[in-house]
C-alpha cells in the first residue's frame, strides 16, 4: 500500500486545508512512504523527508511536530486507501464474520508485500504519547469503521458488536506486532483473525 490516496476523509481533523498546503502535506506523506518503504522506521528522517517533499524542515515540522507524527499520518492514509477498496468492492458473502476475516486478511497481504513500511507505521504506534493521541484516535476510528463496513450491515451497530469491533481491532494490531516480530507465523495470524471475527456471531 505505498501510495497515499488523495481522498478529502483521509485529512487530518481541524482547520481545512487550502489546495497549495493540501498538495503540500501529499508530497509530505509520500516522501515519508518512499523512505519508509526503503528502510523502514530508521530511514525516515525527517531532513531527508523535508528535502524529498521539496519544503523546509520547519515547514514540515508544522505540519508534523516529530517523525512519530508523520509515521502515524502515514498509516491513517494506507488505512482510508484501505477503507476505499472495501467500499468499492465489498467483501462477498451473508455472514459478516468470513467478511470481517476476508477484508484484514486482504489488509494483512497488503502490508506482508510492504514489510518495512509495515515496521515503520507499527513501530510509529508503539512510540506514540500523549502528544500524538488524536491521530492515533483517528488510526483506531479508521480500523474500526473498515471492520464495520466489511460487516455489510444497514444502520447503527449494537452495543455487543461495537464490543466484538474493538476485540477484534485489538487482535489485528496485536497479529500484526507479532508478525512482524517473528513470533507469528502468517497461517497464525490468519488463524487469529478468523477467530476474532468469530465474535460478531456469538449469541
Amino acid at each position: 500500500m505505498p501510495t497515499p490516496p488523495t481522498n478529502s476523509a483521509a485529512q487530518p481533523a481541524g482547520p481545512a486545508l487550502s489546495p497549495r498546503q493540501a498538495e503540500r502535506r501529499r508530497r509530505i506523506l509520500r516522501t515519508a512512504t518512499a523512505l519508509a518503504n526503503r528502510g523502514g522506521y530508521e530511514a525516515v528522517q525527517m531532513r531527508e523527508v523535508a528535502d524529498g517533499a521539496e519544503v523546509a524542515l520547519g515547514t514540515l515540522y508544522r505540519y508534523f511536530p516529530s517523525k512519530v507524527h508523520l509515521l502515524v499520518a502515514v498509516m491513517q492514509e494506507q488505512l482510508q486507501q484501505l477503507l476505499d477498496q472495501v467500499r468499492r468492492h465489498p467483501p462477498a458473502g451473508e455472514d459478516p464474520a468470513p467478511r470481517v476475516a476476508e477484508t484484514l486478511t486482504r489488509a494483512f497481504h497488503a502490508l506482508q508485500r510492504e514489510p518495512l513500511l509495515a515496521e515503520a507505521m507499527v513501530r510509529a504506534l508503539s512510540f506514540a504519547d500523549r502528544s500524538v493521541s488524536a491521530e492515533v484516535d483517528r488510526v483506531s476510528g479508521l480500523t474500526s469503521q473498515i471492520i464495520l463496513d466489511a460487516i455489510g450491515q444497514a444502520g447503527p451497530p449494537s452495543a455487543r458488536q461495537r464490543a466484538a469491533v474493538r476485540v477484534i481491532e485489538h487482535t489485528w494490531h496485536s497479529a500484526l506486532v507479532a508478525w512482524l516480530s517473528g513470533r507469528a507465523s502468517i497461517a497464525e495470524v490468519h488463524a487469529d483473525l478468523q477467530t476474532a471475527a468469530r465474535l460478531l456471531t456469538l449469541p
